[in-house]
């Protein structure tokens, strides 16, 4: 009888311990206040715009993300036990931010932009967390990646971060403003502005030493951030900047394609202190690589170009090309015009375009598209026209190239 009762009190005691030790490890719910900041990084990774196929089924996942090397298809976010994060631990989803490591020990593709992600302190990757664990769960399973032969063998990706990847939280300058450090924190880190404004090497690695300047992404080409005179942001102000991230549009240029998606779904429901810091952070960036030499286009192109400009597009740019400021862009000057690589331009001219609506710049306005009405030599002579009028000065576009981003 007393041994039973020593067993009785033995039982007692271990279940006792175990509670003890499973309320000692428990977690704390997340405060309002982490998740809401968990929120507004979120937003600032902008992790809807690929992470959401179904606009009906927010990042739930399996959008379709071409790439150089194949398609891959985004992960479900959202806390399904079974195919989105529900399951995960919180040093789960770190090693995933910030190393691009999945719990099973596999390895992301860099389409994921974990080499950004890794300047991002814990504290906010868990608060990134807090705010996808209130999201509605949802089942659903994205299709595996295609990609081409070896690279749909994830081991390679070991290769590759030994090469191109090198972990590490952003090292703030003391010699600059915690305005300019809050920026530089934001750019490197959760907008990883880099993934699409730098160019990348044949592996899909950012180019070293060329950071920001400029990288064509799906058919568009993403301008230079750098200071650089024609293409960059040396005529920009930081109030510019600023209104530009902030509504889509400012006095010098309309944001399209790629970056109107930025726009709407990330930058305009960021902070004004933070898209402020951005810009203070991206207007001190200094010129890059030299802008190439340009030779101006024969004079019978020119003046074909200014024909087609006279008849297709002098009713909404002016025929000095001054157009009307956050409704039609202005031609001079503009940094995204004078690129070196036209695929935007030729992009906007062939498809048209239609002016991203924020709440700060509800008012809509759009360009047709003129694929059909303009033959290839048309498009490069009106291309050619108008970045090298009213003191731009870009590279020539042949019919070839738009013969290229036709297809």
């Amino acid at each position: 009888m007393q041994g039973r009762h020593r067993a009785s009190r033995a039982i007692l005691a271990g279940v006792f311990l175990c509670t003890a030790s499973a309320v000692a490890h428990a977690q704390p719910a997340p405060s309002a206040e982490t998740i809401a900041r968990g929120k507004a990084l979120t937003d600032a990774a902008d992790c809807a715009s690929c992470h959401t196929a179904d606009p009906s089924k927010p990042f739930a996942g399996g959008k379709r993300i071409d790439t150089p090397f194949g398609a891959i298809h985004s992960p479900n976010l959202t806390p399904d036990r079974e195919t989105g994060l529900g399951a995960w631990s919180d040093d789960d989803f770190t090693r995933a931010l910030r190393y691009g490591m999945a719990p099973d020990g596999s390895r992301y593709y860099p389409a994921f932009p974990y080499p950004n992600f890794t300047k991002m302190i814990r504290d906010d990757v868990l608060a990134i967390r807090a705010y996808l664990a209130t999201l509605p769960p949802v089942r659903n399973r994205p299709p595996p990646p295609q990609l081409r032969w070896p690279l749909n063998y994830r081991v390679l990706m070991r290769g590759w971060n030994f090469l191109f990847f090198r972990p590490g939280i952003f090292q703030p300058d003391q010699q600059k403003s915690a305005e300019w450090n809050r920026g530089g924190y934001l750019v490197t880190g959760a907008a990883h502005c880099g993934a699409c404004h730098t160019p990348k090497n044949i592996l899909g690695a950012d180019k070293r030493g060329q950071a920001y300047g400029g990288g064509l992404v799906d058919g568009w080409f993403a301008p230079r951030l750098d200071g650089s005179d024609r293409s960059g942001l040396k005529s920009w102000s930081i109030e510019d900047i600023a209104e530009y991230l902030q509504s889509g549009r400012n006095g010098r240029s309309h944001a399209a394609g790629l970056m109107a998606e930025v726009v709407v779904n990330s930058t305009s429901r960021m902070s004004d202190a933070d898209i402020r810091a951005i810009a203070v952070y991206l207007k001190d960036l200094p010129a890059g690589a030299p802008e190439p030499a340009v030779t101006p286009p024969p004079q019978p192109e020119m003046i074909a170009g200014k024909a087609i400009y006279a008849r297709a597009c002098i009713a909404c740019h002016e025929a000095d090309g001054s157009g009307a400021p956050r409704i039609y862009p202005p031609l001079p000057g503009n940094a995204n015009l004078q690129a070196a690589d036209p695929s935007s331009t030729l992009r906007i001219i062939l498809d048209g375009a239609q002016t991203v609506t924020t709440p700060r710049a509800p008012n809509t306005g759009s360009m047709p598209a003129y694929a059909r009405q303009l033959s290839d030599r048309e498009v490069a002579d009106v291309t050619n026209y108008i970045r090298n009028s009213w003191g731009n000065a870009a590279p020539l576009v042949t019919p070839a190239q738009v013969r290229k981003a036709r297809r």
